[in-house]
């Protein structure tokens, strides 16, 4: 049964699946009275009870930039963000998977992408690397947590659990082999949307525990209602006093560019004076903070990102538009970050709650086509019964439900600053992210920043560490590889400083192996680059043409862990998913 405030909010269901079980268990004990002839023994003491494992919040924010937010180098208001960074742990060179449903696969199992079975995205290409939904022999986070006590529970996007059309309600079929959703995988609630991307205001796939539900009634933006029934949830799970293990995967501020009109004011002038200007404020703003290496320069704006002055004054209008549209977006998702907080605060579980939050991926420089048709498969009926219209057309102001566009690459460049490339490039704008990790046993009064480089694959070992809880061997009855990352607890804590180690990416055929200071990446059919990146974080001077041998050990490196991981190469998986197209169409 649906609670009642969904019910007050919630107009139709289209289908309801068996819920989930839940399993409780309850131990008892017994005293024995001593006989009668006895020696008396002093009262026993009731021993101390052990200390409650800490509660974990896992917030995920959906195609944001490095310096968005303002505890790293953004002007965008998120006074709760830059709390927790700033009383907490940054990390200044945490790497995700370059794009949202690699990350999340790999974020919620420890292992990389394609071991975890999204190895490019939902679409099934007939190996279990390229599967497109979690892969049977892996544990969520969720799944080795709720073994151990905890009470689990997601928000937001889950977007690994198979291949469905927002257009198209007929693919819809979580809880089937190939559509596992959150229930299946772990979690015990669940309140957000199967896919990608949609609208903001009547998001498509939207669902509450295992029935899709549409928006109706009192006015609905998502990202609200992510923080909403975070909320709840922590009220539910404080009314158990069980532990918590809470995801909160948010979909701002990814496309389309929808947000409330009170938060787009806000911005509605920041931003006329351009994208040159903004990424050379942000550059500074990062060097105070000192989030980058010494010495460091800001890269030329990207090649296809014209210079500010030469657009028409109509254009900079628009484009203004747009990146405030963005900031808004951003703006409201920190909005419910501090209601989370709040909401933790009041039921009393802040002081021993592990808050993380990252991104899922760089800034995104896919562009809407004017007139939008390579957006179809997300035109969908507004909650007026209109259709969206589609596409970044410089005649329509963005933001209000009944449109659809996006930021494109110039802003993008700006939100992905210093660095070069954007989402689905593993040079550094695709896969760089904040990281901020906030616990009372890790945080010190004035906040650390941490320079060692880590990745999305030690966010696991992290919390199982913090919670005590041991990470299995097998699932049902498969083995469970081993976890690839390591806990960044001590690291955090200052304690010790670890040894180097070495971080691989791929996808889409762009490919990157990092060890220590040195990372060797390619985008899709371009040759080897190197980079110093203490010397040269913006990968702007390629030193492979003079380092041979530094290439050949990188390159074999990554060679033997793409064997290892399933690794196929792009043109020819190109070529099968074109196979599978033509094949369906018939």
């Amino acid at each position: 049964m649906l609670p009642a405030h969904t019910l007050s909010r919630f107009s139709h269901v289209f289908s309801s699946l068996a819920p989930s079980a839940i399993l409780f268990s309850a131990a008892w004990c017994s005293a024995a009275s001593p006989g009668a002839n006895a020696v008396p023994q002093p009262a026993a003491q009731p021993a101390s009870p052990a200390p409650r494992p800490p509660d974990v919040l896992l917030i995920l924010a959906d195609d944001m930039g490095f310096s968005d937010i303002g505890c790293y180098g953004g002007e965008i208001r998120t006074p709760n963000l830059d709390r927790l960074g700033r009383e907490g742990v940054r990390f200044s060179q945490a790497y995700n998977a370059a794009r949202c449903c690699p990350t999340r696969a790999s974020l919620l199992t420890g292992q990389y992408p394609h071991r975890a079975g999204i190895g490019h995205m939902v679409s099934n290409y007939g190996t279990p690397a390229y599967q497109g939904y979690l892969r049977e022999d892996c544990v969520t986070i969720a799944e080795a947590l709720r073994a151990a006590g905890y009470h689990t529970w997601m928000t937001g996007k889950w977007h690994v659990g198979g291949n469905q059309a927002p257009n198209v309600p007929a693919t819809w079929r979580p809880g089937t082999p190939e559509q596992p959703g959150p229930l299946d995988r772990g979690f015990q609630r669940f309140f957000g949307t199967l896919g990608g991307a949609g609208s903001y205001f009547r998001p498509p796939m939207l669902m509450d525990q295992r029935q899709f539900v549409v928006p109706g009634g009192e006015p609905f933006y998502y990202t609200d209602e992510i923080g909403r029934h975070a909320c709840d949830f922590i009220r539910d799970a404080a009314r158990q006093d069980d532990p918590f293990f809470g995801y909160v995967a948010f979909t701002a501020p990814h496309w389309p560019l929808h947000a409330l009109p009170e938060d787009i004011e806000r911005y509605r002038t920041r931003y006329r004076d351009g994208w040159d200007a903004l990424r050379a404020e942000r550059f500074a703003a990062l060097q105070r903070e000192g989030l980058l290496p010494p010495g460091q320069t800001l890269p030329p704006r990207d090649e296809k990102a014209p210079a500010w002055e030469t657009l028409d004054p109509a254009r900079r209008d628009w484009e203004s538009q747009r990146m405030a549209v963005y900031a808004a977006m951003l703006d409201r998702l920190d909005q419910n970050v501090g209601r989370i907080l709040d909401c933790l605060e009041a039921t009393g579980r802040r002081d021993n709650t592990l808050v993380i939050f990252l991104a899922d991926n760089g800034g995104c420089a896919e562009a809407a086509l004017p007139d939008g048709s390579n957006m179809e498969r997300y035109r969908v009926p507004t909650s007026s019964g209109k259709l969206p219209r589609m596409g970044n057309n410089p005649g329509i102001e963005p933001g209000p439900e009944d449109t659809f566009q996006t930021y494109d690459l110039p802003w993008a460049n700006v939100s992905n600053t210093p660095f070069r490339r954007f989402k689905s490039w593993v040079h550094e704008g695709g896969i760089a992210t904040p990281l901020i990790l906030n616990h009372p046993a890790l945080n010190s009064r004035s906040g650390r920043i941490v320079h060692t480089p880590c990745h999305i694959i030690d966010l696991m070992p992290t919390i199982l560490d913090l919670a005590g809880a041991t990470y299995p061997t097998t699932r049902d009855d498969h083995t469970v590889p081993t976890l690839p990352g390591r806990s960044l607890v001590a690291t955090a804590k200052a304690e010790t400083e670890p040894g180097e180690r070495t971080l691989f990416w791929e996808h889409e055929g762009n490919r990157a192996v990092r060890a220590g200071n040195l990372k060797l990446v390619s985008e899709y059919g371009s040759a080897w680059e190197l980079y110093d990146l203490t010397q040269d974080r913006s990968e702007t001077h390629n030193l492979a043409a003079e380092n041979p041998g530094e290439v050949a050990a990188l390159a074999g490196k990554w060679e033997a862990w793409a064997k290892e991981a399933g690794v196929r190469d792009w043109s020819q998986l190109k070529r099968s998913r074109a196979v599978e197209s033509s094949s369906r169409a018939r």
